[in-house]
């Protein structure tokens, strides 16, 4: 600053064009970009804890808190089969920060099952494809069979008689369980819990009599005898359960049913934040110590580009529609 011929003081042009820029940026702070993420991560999990989704979750989350030193928060959201912890990420500001980790109920099964769906695929943005996991059908052990030949010749023989749980309506465990009435034809009553974990606990202490499961969920009961493993889905034996004979080996392949997993987002979220998260997830599927824990867990690995999830997701909602034309599968 300089004073003028008439003792005014002039300004350096400089100065305006600094003056004009913290002007702009006090009108619109928004206009310098922060990093992403600056600030805690929600991560919703559809489903109680203590559940595959729950563990899966819980490991991949607690990597990306490392990677950038932010927290990714587990917030714990069951009901309806994970459309309640779904809605809420579909409702969320599109901002990156409200994240869901999902399996086919929340993801696929509430939006095209349901008579009423409270939202859409659409409304959400696929992050990355975690991978999947075979079923299970595990069973108290005092049931009176010990394989699927077994089960099946027991619920012909008697309609009605065994009390078979799910995490929820429109669950990936009650979807599987419906395609197995329609492979069989049995008669099977269907009970609902809000979670895997109580309906695990309730079927060890024989107040159900059999479900579909997770090796993630499940394992614990199994190693101490509290369930027993009747088949195992998927087109090869675990390694934790070399004994477990396939669904297909069994003479059951139109039971055959798979868990998969991924982190989606709210529809409209920046390409960029959706990328960033993208590239975290696949950095932590290929570290060893995490590709190892989630292969002892019975998880195939998968990981790879937003598109890719996508994809999968829309090719899996297509295989459903016979049955859903057939009347087979449909959620109040």
């Amino acid at each position: 600053m300089k004073r003028g011929a008439y003792g005014l003081f002039i300004l350096h042009p400089s100065a305006f064009i600094l003056g004009t820029a913290a002007l702009l940026a006090l009108a619109c702070p928004t206009t310098i970009a922060q990093p992403y993420p600056s600030k805690p991560v929600r991560l919703v999990v559809p489903f109680t804890p203590g559940g595959s989704s729950d563990i899966v979750a819980r490991l991949i989350g607690q990597k990306l808190t490392e990677f950038w030193g932010q927290q990714f928060v587990i917030d714990n959201r069951p009901g309806a089969g994970g459309a309640v912890g779904a809605e809420a990420v579909a409702r969320a500001a599109p901002d990156g920060y409200t994240i869901i980790f999902a399996n086919p109920g929340p993801a696929l099964h509430n939006a095209v099952l349901r008579k009423k769906p409270s939202y859409r695929l659409d409304d959400f943005a696929p992050i990355a494809y975690v991978g999947y996991t075979p079923n299970l059908i595990v069973a108290n052990p005092k049931a009176l069979f010990n394989n699927l030949k077994e089960l099946v010749a027991y619920a012909i023989g008697n309609p009605g008689k065994i009390n078979w749980a799910s995490p929820g309506m429109g669950s990936n465990p009650h979807i599987a369980l419906e395609m197995l009435k329609a492979a069989t034809g049995i008669d099977v009553v269907h009970v609902p819990y809000k979670g895997a974990a109580q309906a695990l606990t309730d079927m060890a202490a024989g107040q159900v009599d059999a479900q579909y499961a997770s090796i993630a969920s499940s394992e614990p009961f199994i190693k101490t005898g509290r369930l027993k493993v009747l088949g195992v889905s998927g087109g090869k034996r675990q390694a934790v359960i070399p004994y477990v004979t396939t669904f297909t080996e069994q003479g059951l392949p139109g039971a055959d049913s798979t868990l998969w997993f991924g982190f989606l987002t709210t529809a409209k979220t920046p390409r960029t934040r959706i990328a960033k998260l993208n590239g975290g997830v696949n950095r932590a599927l290929q570290m060893p110590d995490m590709r190892g824990r989630l292969e002892n867990l019975g998880v195939e690995i998968e990981g790879g580009t937003p598109e890719k999830f996508s994809a999968f997701i829309r090719s899996e909602a297509e295989r459903l529609k016979p049955l859903v034309e057939a009347g087979a599968l449909q959620i109040e």
